[in-house]
């Protein structure tokens, strides 16, 4: 299969944030047929749904990979896993580490187990800003440049951006 560019929403509000996020970084970035090209900045974010939790640290990863939807998500899940996320779990709830596909190349999908782009992306700064740290695709069923979502977005939130980022470490063979 040919590469694809895909873009990956992290989030973490559980723990040590940051090292969360960086280590879903280092996973997506050693896993077969995938290579991380870009991570944007990190974002300080109050969390959706139920206020009362830690605020989120937010980033966007963006990856080529040779993984179909399907076995993207496969892989993202088993990271979420790796990294202490239980497999059941209440929507909004407070998290290790959570990994989102919000793009696949300009592929449209619906199916029981995956939407992408990502249903709620376009609805999120926290999604939106640092997505455009990496680039300004277009959102391919609006069919609108991610620049103009943000502009028209309706959350008002404000995510704020640490000083500190995520690395691209080199992998280390085994």
């Amino acid at each position: 299969m040919e590469k694809v560019t895909a873009y990956i929403g992290i989030g973490s509000n559980v723990g040590d944030r940051l090292a969360y996020l960086q280590g879903a970084v280092d996973q997506l970035a050693g896993a077969e047929q995938t290579s991380v090209t870009g991570v944007s900045r990190v974002y300080m974010t109050e969390p959706f749904g139920d206020p009362d939790q830690e605020r989120y640290f937010n980033a966007v990863v963006e990856l080529q990979t040779s993984l179909d939807p399907a076995e993207l998500r496969a892989r993202c899940k088993a990271i979420e896993h790796e990294l202490g996320r239980p497999g059941e779990y209440l929507r909004w709830s407070p998290r290790t580490i959570d990994l989102d596909i919000l793009l696949y190349g300009g592929k449209c999908i619906e199916s029981d187990l995956l939407v992408i782009p990502h249903a709620e992306m376009h609805r999120r700064k926290f999604v939106l800003v640092p997505l455009l740290d990496l680039a300004n695709p277009e959102h391919p069923r609006l069919r609108r440049p991610i620049a103009n979502l943000l502009k028209t977005c309706e959350d008002n939130s404000v995510p704020v951006r640490l000083l500190k980022e995520l690395q691209l470490r080199p992998i280390r063979p085994i």
